[in-house]
């Protein structure tokens, strides 16, 4: 069997070399480490919540399940399923997966092949003009393939940082998520807090018009005077006007949960319900683990480690960019026999591109590498800090709160016994309406005051939630192509009702 050409043998050891330098090639990127955040062995805060388990996190699906609230958990599957911002910000995730693609095309050779068929003539005044037909055809096959070597990892650090960049977005898409998610359950909770105070108000309405008609009947006998029948009024009018207002705030919220789960305000209506959500304990786990449950932190970790892979692709500008290309095709002037040996034509050869000066260009970008990796470690551990300070927030909002609806209740209780005595003393003659109406007023604050409280010490649960990463965990990122947990806009997992 004849041995190949020498030609064909040294662009085949040509190849098989480069191929293997670009295999053996090293990345300039400094080695990668997070920054370091101040981590504390135990939240300050203590209250009624227990330490997580690994087995009792929360759920990374459907957090929101442990109010026990049918109509909350409808309401964050149509969230899911046709809010506007994360339709947008899965979009936006995408387009950095589309990004990467760009970048990883750089690590394969590129393949391009063509086909001229042309009819020439030459200029009777041509310079230099050695004869020939002055009509003639030129046809050209002919391909061509560009592979950069990537000796100094420039390619693969482009790569990495795109990769980074991908995840940070992942993560951020999941905190437009679970933002979202809480926003909906604290105005699901705060309107669930009004509805309570209408049945309340509404009550309260009934009770004042039968105190009016009864210091009206009283008047009329002679035995009340018409400043009690005024007094009596004015405190009707006014808890009728406090239900007009608390159904106008409660008419806001509702607009604003249309908006939410992609509904027009004009259509959407969400029934009343007066029955208490019951405050759920939270397993909070230990402060440590807080850095793998809040998608901001892993967003915020990725861009680090994206400027730092970009400090790589900053210094492989300082050396030469090397380019291995081959061509070959075919050339005649006529179309006829094309394709036969002495019509072929090919060349082979590296290419080699090196700066001589750049006036202080690769400098400053690599100066500028550096220091956006200094930035993004600061803004990182930035939001480590507020991370632990909103937990905190919470948790003392959590235990405080909860001193304060009891002492509130006691608070209620003894303001309605007030009421209660004054009613009967006003009824024997022995004090004037004027106690009867103070006493009302404070009995009916002091319970607005009780349900106050309860809405604020739900919203501080469901911020806590908010805080600890909603069940969410780093290890999603594990794979940056992997499809993100939620609902997009062409459908997805949950379906609107």
């Amino acid at each position: 069997m004849a041995s190949p050409p020498r030609s064909t043998t040294s662009v085949a050891a040509l190849l098989v070399g480069s191929l293997t330098l670009a295999l053996a090639a090293c990345s300039l990127a400094p080695e990668y480490k997070v920054p370091p955040s101040p981590v504390a062995a135990q939240y300050k805060t203590i209250g009624p919540w227990i330490s997580a388990q690994p087995t009792d996190q929360l759920s990374r699906t459907g957090w929101w399940k442990i109010y026990g609230d049918t109509q909350l958990d409808d309401l964050e599957q149509r969230l899911l399923a046709n809010n506007t911002d994360l339709a947008a910000a899965l979009s936006h995730y995408q387009q950095a997966q589309a990004f990467v693609d760009q970048l990883s095309s750089a690590l394969y050779p590129k393949l391009s092949a063509s086909a001229v068929p042309q009819r020439d003539r030459q200029s009777d005044n041509r310079p230099l003009r050695s004869g020939g037909p002055n009509d003639y055809n030129s046809v050209t096959l002919g391909g061509e393939v560009d592979y950069d070597l990537d000796l100094w990892g420039r390619v693969r650090d482009s790569v990495a940082a795109g990769k980074d960049e991908a995840q940070a977005s992942k993560a951020d898409l999941a905190s437009v998520q679970l933002s979202l998610q809480v926003q909906l359950a604290d105005n699901y909770i705060r309107i669930r807090g009004l509805d309570q105070q209408t049945e309340l108000l509404t009550e309260t309405v009934k009770a004042f018009a039968q105190a009016l008609q009864l210091t009206q009947t009283r008047h009329g006998g002679g035995i009340s005077s018409g400043l009690d029948v005024s007094r009596a009024q004015t405190q009707l009018s006014s808890a009728k006007s406090q239900l007009s207002q608390n159904l106008a705030q409660r008419a806001l919220i509702e607009h604003a949960i249309a908006v939410l789960v992609g509904a027009s305000a004009s259509e959407f209506t969400l029934a009343e319900q007066t029955t208490p959500i019951p405050l759920p304990v939270i397993p909070t786990g230990v402060p440590s683990t807080l850095l793998q449950r809040r998608p901001d932190i892993a967003a915020a970790e990725r861009r680090v480690a994206e400027a730092n892979a970009k400090i790589g692709v900053a210094r492989a500008a300082y050396f030469p960019s090397i380019t291995l290309s081959a061509q070959g095709g075919v050339q005649s002037s006529q179309y006829a026999q094309l394709l036969t040996a002495p019509n072929f034509l090919w060349a082979v050869g590296p290419q080699l591109v090196q700066y001589v000066f750049d006036g202080g260009l690769r400098k400053a970008q690599l100066k500028e590498a550096k220091e956006a990796t200094a930035e993004a470690g600061a803004r990182y551990r930035g939001v480590v800090l507020s991370a632990f300070q909103q937990i905190e927030d919470n948790l003392s909002l959590l235990a405080d709160l909860g001193t304060a609806l009891g002492q509130q209740r006691d608070a209620a209780d003894a303001a309605q016994h007030s009421v209660d005595l004054a009613l009967n003393l006003y009824k024997q003659g022995a004090v004037g309406y004027l106690d009867v109406v103070q006493a009302q007023t404070a009995a009916l604050d002091a319970q607005r005051s009780v349900l106050d409280v309860q809405t604020r010490q739900l919203s501080a649960n469901v911020q806590l939630i908010h805080a600890l990463g909603g069940g969410w965990s780093s290890e999603e990122l594990a794979s940056s192509s992997a499809a993100p947990e939620l609902v997009n806009a062409s459908g997805g997992e949950a379906k609107t009702n």
